[in-house]
Formats: structure tokens, C-alpha cells, sequence
């Protein structure tokens, strides 16, 4: 049996290609063009997984469904392909937060780690978001304030329109002439990780805000 291999947002990716895919079929559109819009879905899909095995790419053909309760079913069998979010002990999260001494942490057990690609909660009472993500093979902790907009607007990590906060959080970019330089970097993100775990396909964004945040680019 293949081993889990996509991602979250790579589901999602999925999802979303699948969910155009069945509108289209709404539409009665004609045949050619139907297979035009599958085909061009199947090779998005493809081109995320470029080191894909046959079986992988198998797996990923969203080309042989016809009807939209296949795809239905077809999108229900892949989650079993899923990677999930590494799963961290109460220790390692403040491991990655050394600075809190007195860390809220979430409740662990009600969280399906398959559904993750970043792992987040927020400190009502002091009004902190905590963000964990795996930049370059490492799991990154990054901690910041969130400030309330009460309007709706697009979510710079999901892209999705709905209800955000502006985060902001000190990077750890430093001058050496300099000791109490810092930096400031933020932008609107969902008020609800779920919501943003659930509607992200692409972490390009996310990744260059990790990035920054960790002085890691120049």
C-alpha cells in the first residue's frame, strides 16, 4: 500500500481543482470542453507532486471520474494518503517558545493533525497567536499580537476572504552595530487557524513570512 505523501494544502489544492471541475459539470458545458477543464485540473494536480511514483501519480488521476458523487468518494479515499503535522508533546511546544515562561497551551487531543499545515492557537487574555510551522525541514516556533479589525478581508496565508486580525511579530534580525535594532513584520492572517488550515493550497507566503521572521532571508 502507497504511504501517505500529500500535504494538507495540497489536498486542499485538490479539493479545489475537483470543486471546479464539478461546477463546470453544472454548467452543461459541451463535452470537449468539459475534458478541456478536467485535463488542464489533472495536470495542476500532477504538477504538484513532481517526484510522484506511477502509483502516486495513479492515485492523482482525477481524469477516469464521471460523475460528481466519484469525485465525492475519490476525494474521501485520498485523506487515507494524508501526511499529517508531526505531533508535539506539551514540553516541545514551549521548547519552541523559550521566552514564555508562562505558555497557554492548546488542548492537544481535539486536534486532527491531518488537516494542519501549521499548527496555531491564540492567548485570549494577552491577545498572542502562536504559529508552529515546518520551514526547511525544521519545525519553527513564531509568536505574535494580534489586533482585531471586526471587518472581513483577504488572509495573506490562505488567501481566502474572511474574517482577519493584523499579526505582528518581531523578527529576529539583528545589526551587529546595533543591540536594540529590531524589526517589525505583519500582515492580516484568519482570526480562525482551522478556517485558514482548511482553505490554504498554497504556502508560499507562509513560508516567506517564516522566513523573514527568522532573518533567514537577506
Amino acid at each position: 500500500m502507497t504511504e501517505p505523501f500529500i500535504k494538507n494544502e495540497q489536498l486542499n489544492f485538490i479539493k479545489k481543482q475537483i470543486a471546479i471541475i464539478k461546477d463546470s459539470m453544472n454548467k452543461s458545458l459541451p463535452k470537449t470542453v468539459l475534458v478541456a477543464v478536467i485535463e488542464l485540473a489533472h495536470a495542476k494536480v500532477l504538477e504538484l507532486f513532481p517526484q510522484a511514483s506511477s502509483e502516486q501519480q495513479a492515485l492523482l488521476d482525477i481524469s477516469k471520474w464521471k460523475t460528481k458523487n466519484e469525485y465525492d468518494q475519490y476525494i474521501e479515499g485520498l485523506t487515507a494518503y494524508v501526511l499529517p503535522f508531526p505531533k508535539l508533546t506539551e514540553q516541545q511546544l514551549k521548547k519552541l517558545f523559550p521566552k514564555q515562561k508562562k505558555l497557554k497551551l492548546p488542548d492537544l487531543t481535539t486536534i486532527d493533525h491531518h488537516k494542519l499545515t501549521y499548527l496555531s492557537w491564540t492567548d485570549g487574555k494577552s491577545n498572542r497567536k502562536f504559529i508552529i510551522y515546518d520551514l526547511e525541514g525544521q519545525l519553527v516556533g513564531m509568536e505574535g499580537k494580534m489586533t482585531a479589525t471586526n471587518k472581513k478581508n483577504i488572509c495573506s496565508f490562505c488567501n481566502s476572504f474572511g474574517e482577519v486580525a493584523y499579526f505582528s511579530t518581531i523578527t529576529k534580525d539583528k545589526k551587529p552595530k546595533n543591540a536594540d535594532y529590531y524589526k517589525a513584520i505583519g500582515n492580516f492572517i484568519c482570526t480562525d487557524s482551522s478556517e485558514c488550515n482548511r482553505n490554504i493550497d498554497n504556502t508560499a507566503y507562509l513560508q516567506e513570512f517564516f522566513q523573514t521572521a527568522e532573518g533567514r532571508r537577506y
